[in-house]
């Protein structure tokens, strides 16, 4: 027992790399060895290859013997002419029609037989590999380098100086590696200074394989609607030892497969090279860990998890370039979608803020339908107008939200009507080709010249109305863009460039409006509904909005809450605390991410004759603060006083906590149960002094009683509890009794509670 206390206690400080300082890169004649904290990559090089001899864990090779290090096949065009883009709208374009499909958002997708031909035809130069490159490469030059004194870096360069298939082209790889990070990461560069017009495709950035016995996966970002996952755990049978393979890739653009290999999708994947140009890539990377798993009083506490929640989540801030923000001044938010859907007008509108704010609401979005459109079902291709008839005097709409103590949130699509829209005054070609049609608009392109006049219609909807969060959404970009002018020079190669542009879009409007806070959806993003969310995506955005939207609890969710509705409000109650089991889920299935940044839809706010207790309000305040209380949508006309007056002391109460514990930004989960809802659930918000929040729930079963172990307070600190619901203090406990299950709670089914904890 002694031995299990003491582990436990040392269960916040027990994170991979945290203590290893071995920090190098050592180049010694044919051998490369790359060192960081308890990882440690091998390369071998000689004129003709480079290889990955292996790559080891505290000493302990995890991948397979003499791993290819990169590989990817070259074209040259046989006119040796630039790809033109193409002019032809009549026979080549696609249409969109919204539909509703097992209670989410789908799109309905509809395209001409015409295939897109271009100028240029392509062939194949070579098939390069890395360990086997000699009939197209003859030089491998190495040079280490200290970009600061916690960065050290390793350019690999390879070109042909005898050789004549790919003479003037070279290829750089680079690996970084950080002082008290056990990672390296990694990227390539491809240089054109040939006189051909080159193409590339099948780039695999990293072809090591990992050994079988760390080939346990647990993805730390879900794979679906189409997108690998983009963290990746490949660890031994218990999940003591491994490494989290990440990749910052975006979208549906990248893979990592189930042995370790990194890189583009094939399908969606490849690159046009100039004269004088190059290709650099995303990066990729691996982040290792090693350490006890220690079995708590309620689960097993991974040396995985622990890492996740601790250093990882530095290195994915302090290196990858997370953007980083507190969120509080957005949170909660009120969104009009739900039971409005494109009806809204000055007058619900106003009669809304009145509600939100009384609710406590800090954030007012008016989702699509604002703007001009031709019809009320045309809302998805409408322009950055007000429509007049719905608000005479947007500017006075707008002041009401603000003066009601709220944000302003806009709806913005990358959809413009071209009878409607000013956009089309001042750009010719700004729509995609093919053509993407929707509701009587075209898909604009971010590949265009259309995106800076995107970027400053931000920011003047930020002057002029003082609108600072946008949710930008609708999809454009998978479908592809040759139009002539654009930058894009296939289809395929647009698809990175439409995803690369939107990202850089993101940075402008950062630039020019600091204030401004940019949502991006998984439908503008790749689909409807779309993929979820990546480490390339939070690098540009504060908040992603992941798929599916979910109804669950809003009755009609295209009509205003009406007592002739034929629905049961058991059934409808039901419905809401399976929404919020729904958020919790998504929301884990996050968790290699800052959860703060992720946005499910949504929190319904409409009591159907009751359906909405206080109770279900409690669980839903409590299960999106897995990660910030964002979003919530319904007729707030439905709210009785009381359900008002429960928002408003519970949005209180997390506000309060928020700012003497900074809660939004911390989420822990190791040494817990994991989500469910038939028995308990909890997991914590503390910061680095183990002061914050702890959330609890119990499901449909389990006990009327249960320990509740801490095990992220720190061991030699003296802590005191408070129930937040319960408003009752739990006294005094050392940190090391917390973490070994000293705290009993009593909670009856489907209730929660939230427990303050502060230094005593």
């Amino acid at each position: 027992m002694k031995a299990l206390l003491f582990t436990a206690c040392l269960l916040w400080f027990n994170i991979a790399g945290y203590c290893q300082d071995e920090f190098y890169i050592n180049a010694d004649k044919n051998k490369i060895t790359i060192r960081a904290g308890i990882v440690q990559k091998v390369l071998s090089i000689d004129q003709f290859s480079v290889n990955t001899e292996n790559i080891s864990l505290n000493n302990q090779i995890i991948s397979d013997p003499e791993s290819n290090e990169l590989s990817m096949s070259i074209y040259y065009a046989s006119s040796n002419k630039a790809p033109e883009g193409i002019i032809d709208t009549v026979n080549n374009n696609i249409s969109q029609t919204a539909q509703k499909e097992n209670a989410t958002d789908i799109l309905e997708v509809s395209k001409s037989n015409a295939e897109v031909i271009q100028n240029a035809s392509w062939i194949k130069i070579a098939d390069l590999q890395a360990n086997k490159w000699t009939n197209a490469f003859d030089h491998v030059n190495c040079a280490v380098s200290e970009p600061d004194n916690t960065i050290k870096r390793l350019n690999l360069r390879v070109r042909a100086i005898e050789k004549e298939q790919l003479a003037n082209v070279s290829i750089n790889i680079f690996y970084e590696i950080y002082q008290g990070h056990s990672a390296i990461r990694k990227w390539v560069e491809i240089c054109n200074n040939s006189p051909k017009w080159l193409k590339v495709d099948n780039l695999n950035l990293d072809n090591f394989i990992i050994s079988e016995k760390y080939r346990n996966i647990t993805e730390l970002t879900p794979s679906e609607r189409g997108a690998t996952s983009s963290i990746i755990s490949f660890g031994n049978s218990d999940h003591s030892a491994g490494v989290i393979i990440g990749s910052e890739v975006p979208s549906a653009l990248r893979f990592i497969n189930n042995d370790g290999k990194t890189g583009y999708a094939p399908e969606h994947f490849e690159w046009v090279i100039g004269p004088a140009e190059k290709f650099v890539s995303e990066p990729v990377f691996l982040y290792a860990y090693s350490g006890d798993n220690v079995k708590t009083v309620s689960a097993i506490s991974t040396s995985l998890d622990r890492t996740v929640e601790g250093t990882y989540k530095k290195f994915l801030y302090t290196i990858v370039g997370l953007k980083k923000t507190t969120l509080k001044a957005f949170v909660p938010q009120w969104c009009t979608w739900s039971n409005f859907g494109a009806f809204i007008s000055h007058d619900n509108i106003c009669q809304m803020a009145d509600i939100a704010s009384e609710a406590g609401f800090k954030c007012l979005l008016l989702d699509a339908g604002w703007a001009q459109s031709e019809s009320p079902g045309a809302w998805a291709t409408s322009s950055t107008i007000p429509d007049k008839n719905k608000f005479p005097d947007f500017s006075q709409t707008a002041s009401y939200i603000k003066e009601k103590g709220m944000k302003l949130g806009l709806w913005v699509s990358c959809y413009r009507n071209p009878r409607l829209a000013a956009d089309f005054k001042s750009i010719q070609n700004g729509f995609s080709i093919p053509l993407i049609k929707r509701d009587g608009g075209l898909a604009m392109s971010f590949a265009s010249q259309w995106r800076h006049y995107y970027a400053n219609d931000i920011s003047f909807l930020h002057d002029k109305y003082g609108a600072s969060y946008f949710k930008q959404d609708l999809t454009n970009i998978k479908f592809g863009d040759i139009a002539k002018g654009h930058e894009s020079r296939t289809q395929k190669e647009s698809l990175l460039r439409g995803l690369r542009s939107l990202l850089a879009t993101m940075d402008e409007i950062s630039h020019t409006s600091p204030a401004v806070l940019m949502d991006i959806t998984h439908e503008i993003y790749w689909g409807t509904p779309g993929v979820p969310c990546d480490l390339a995506a939070l690098k540009h955005v504060y908040a992603y909005h992941i798929p599916p939207n979910d109804y669950s609890g809003a009755g009609n969710p295209g009509q205003r809450y009406s007592l002739n509705w034929n629905y049961q409000p058991d059934s409808m109650k039901a419905k809401l605390i399976e929404g919020c089991f729904n958020a919790r889920k998504e929301l884990y299935k996050h968790r290699g991410l800052p959860l703060q940044s992720i946005e499910y839809y949504g929190a319904a706010t409409l009591n159907y004759k009751g359906s909405l207790t206080p109770d279900v309000q409690k669980r839903q305040v409590c299960s999106w603060l897995m990660g910030v209380p964002a979003v919530f949508s319904g007729d707030l006309a439905s709210l009785t006083e009381e359900n008002i007056r429960v928002y408003r002391t519970c949005f209180d109460l997390l506000e309060n906590l928020n700012n003497k514990y900074s809660i939004y930004q911390n989420f822990q989960f190791s040494g817990v149960p994991a989500p469910t809802d038939t028995d308990w659930h909890w997991w914590g918000k503390l910061n680095e002094k183990g002061e914050g929040a702890v959330v609890v729930l119990r499901g449909s079963k389990g006990e009327n009683s249960r320990k509740i172990n801490i095990p992220w307070v720190l061991p030699d600190k003296t802590y005191k509890l408070r129930l937040c619901f319960d408003k009752t203090n739990k006294g005094s406990y050392k940190g090391k009794d917390l973490i070994n299950g000293a705290l009993s709670l009593a909670l009856s089914t489907y209730s929660q509670e939230i427990i303050e904890i502060s230094e005593n």
